[in-house]
């Protein structure tokens, strides 16, 4: 037999080899205070195999390899599958792709800056005399997506933004999340500045271009890998309406958020038939 790789996550393990024997390849799991080790057992499969490692290890959390272990059932009583179990800390770090952790520390960090006293809005923010527009200062088309105005602001847009981004990159890539945190900051801005002039900012037009997205091209291609429980997306289409009937006790951007999601529901039809890797 020939190792192909070893892993510190017994659970991850398994269902590599799970859906290796989908594919006819078979392999046995070994377990070392090193990890658990993954054996081709069909030395002749082994450019296939190593093909499909690779392939795992870009992906690790895709469902294809979860759906593997729901159907074969199986279990390998010799496993200890408490080993390799992350930590919450970990558990955060592996749900997000690096643009996802870049977008949360770049917030944390202006909202730290801004509230220490540095000037950090003004150059960030929408221009009242439109700056943006004539004065080639195109960053203020995104960057007012980056200003939260506390606590429970930043927290809220952060979380959303670590769980749908996160599954968006780990699915698609960081280029598709790229396209739509940039398109997704810039047209709901420039709506909300036409509607109530340049004092807002957060990342909620960005977050609801990404709840769009998953709902809806999850809907029209299941095989892409986005899921968003119909409950959340109702819970968020609530807080759509609380806030144009002024029912939040708080101002919010609700242009942005309705552009917001008319940018994630177009990007998702437009995405329906590209497959995934």
């Amino acid at each position: 037999m020939i190792q192909l790789l070893v892993l510190d996550n017994a659970r991850m393990a398994q269902a590599l080899v799970d859906y290796l024997a989908t594919l006819g390849i078979s392999c046995e799991l070994t377990q070392s205070e090193l990890g658990v080790s993954v054996w081709l057992a069909d030395e002749q499969r082994l450019a296939q195999a190593q093909l499909e490692v690779k392939r795992f290890l870009a992906e690790p959390t895709h469902p294809r390899y979860m759906e593997a272990s729901w159907q074969s059932g199986s279990a390998d009583a010799r496993i200890d599958y408490s080993k390799g179990m992350t930590d919450p800390i970990t558990d955060f770090l592996h749900q997000a792709g690096p643009l996802t952790l870049v977008v949360i520390i770049a917030c944390l960090a202006i909202y730290a800056l801004n509230a220490i006293g540095l000037p950090i809005f003004d150059e960030l923010a929408f221009h009242l005399t439109m700056a943006q527009f004539t004065d080639w200062q195109a960053w203020r088309y995104f960057t007012p997506a980056f200003i939260h105005f506390s606590v429970l602001h930043l927290v809220f847009n952060l979380l959303w933004w670590w769980y749908l981004g996160g599954q968006i990159e780990q699915r698609l890539g960081s280029g598709k999340l790229l396209i739509l945190l940039l398109v997704g900051a810039a047209l709901p801005n420039i709506a909300e500045f036409f509607v109530s002039g340049p004092r807002f900012g957060g990342l909620s037009g960005v977050v609801y271009a990404l709840l769009g997205y998953c709902w809806l091209r999850g809907k029209l291609q299941p095989a892409c890998g986005l899921t968003l429980p119909p409950a959340l997306m109702g819970f968020m289409l609530f807080w759509l309406v609380l806030g144009f009937f002024d029912l939040l006790g708080t101002s919010t951007a609700n242009m942005a958020h309705l552009v917001g999601l008319l940018v994630g529901l177009l990007q998702g039809w437009l995405d329906r038939n590209h497959q995934p890797a």
